[in-house]
């Protein structure tokens, strides 16, 4: 029995020690965990703060001059700014740059005096649906506040503020729409991540690696050849997906498809470039699985598809500027839910050529270092 327990200890023992040996295993292990544990305690929210806000108060009066008072004092909000025509409105929502509007009629304050519904009118942007729902919640509720001060004033009933929501982008807020076109995204991520990211460890764990250094190819050649064959069924499969995603679940699509080809075949430059490099540091296929994991989930929990990027801190807000998946998941919305113009596509994909320029160097140079 003791020789048992004791040859049973030597292998627990052999086994410890083979994955704390390795330098890289060791930090793969210990130190992706804690940084991710911080960045989603951050990040994780199902909380909607700091939505910026349009108000376009056309009563201008002292009643609705204290409604919008509740609507920039409501922790819910961030920047609440006025709007002066509805033009303003619809290219500050078309352009993400607030969250919805808030449109005060003419007569707010003389439908109060007189105990008619007021009506305020609350404009939304559903490519992100459960915003949306969450926003619409929360106006209902100033407004039922607004209505119980106004009975406090006057000692007697108020009529309750009507509001009046109207959603852009995805009329019935459907949150499937919002949900399988950023899964998309992240399905095509985690192809090309695995694929490229297993392309040389795979070699170096097979004992190929040798043949390629002693190969006529250059290091130019065979990043290329690692690289388009992932490249090329990740494109594959987003097609496929776009498809699926038209027929199969009704989502409209309603930009140019050559355009959303070409904005797909930029994006998943800058996936491969991250899946090689990973590669290209790692020893074998078990530290790039590793490396390609540690790297995917805080890259999509930072892509505002979990939580909205606006309710992060502000280092993780600036943190998803270095992020591609972020990116890609507004192009998607974008062309697929509004029409985006080629404008708004290459603002979003700048960043991206940015990103994957940098990757696709680090990991040629890391790459032919090796070979060297």
């Amino acid at each position: 029995m003791l020789k048992n327990f004791n040859r049973l200890k030597a292998l627990i023992k052999k086994e410890f020690l083979a994955i704390l040996r390795d330098p890289k295993s060791r930090i793969i292990i210990i130190f992706p965990p804690l940084v991710q544990l911080l960045i989603f305690a951050n990040a994780l929210t199902m909380e909607i703060k700091n939505a910026d806000i349009l108000v376009m108060d056309r009563s201008n009066t002292y009643e609705s001059r204290e409604f919008i008072a509740g609507i920039e004092n409501s922790k819910w909000f961030g920047n609440v700014t006025r709007a002066e025509s509805l033009r303003e409105i619809e290219q500050k929502i078309d352009r993400q740059q607030a969250d919805a509007a808030i449109l005060i009629a003419p007569d707010f304050a003389r439908n109060l005096k007189k105990g008619q519904t007021a009506d305020v009118s609350a404009v939304l942007d559903g490519r992100v649906s459960g915003t949306a729902t969450a926003l619409s919640g929360y106006f209902t509720q100033i407004a039922q506040n607004y209505t119980l001060k106004l009975a406090e004033k006057s000692g007697k009933t108020a009529v309750p503020l009507s509001i009046e929501t109207r959603v852009w982008f995805n009329p019935n807020a459907v949150y499937q729409w919002y949900l399988v076109i950023s899964l998309n995204v992240i399905m095509a991520l985690v192809v090309t991540l695995i694929l490229t990211a297993l392309s040389v460890a795979r070699e170096r764990e097979l004992g190929t690696f040798e043949q390629l250094i002693v190969s006529p190819y250059t290091a130019l050649e065979i990043l290329t050849g690692k690289t388009v064959p992932p490249l090329t069924v990740a494109l594959i499969m987003l097609s496929v997906m776009a498809l699926i995603s038209v027929y199969c679940f009704d989502i409209p699509f309603t930009g140019s498809f050559l355009l959303y080809l070409g904005s797909s075949f930029i994006a998943l430059l800058s996936f491969v470039g991250v899946g090689l490099f990973i590669s290209a540091v790692s020893k074998n296929q078990q530290q790039a699985i590793l490396g390609a994991f540690a790297f995917m989930m805080p890259a999509i929990l930072l892509s505002g598809f979990v939580s909205p990027i606006e309710d992060m801190p502000p280092f993780l807000q600036n943190l998803t500027c270095l992020n591609p998946v972020r990116f890609f998941i507004n192009i998607g919305r974008g062309l697929f839910l509004k029409n985006m113009p080629a404008a708004d596509v290459a603002a979003n994909l700048l960043p991206l050529i940015v990103i994957g320029g940098l990757t696709l160097s680090f990991a040629a140079m890391t790459f032919k270092r090796n070979l060297e």
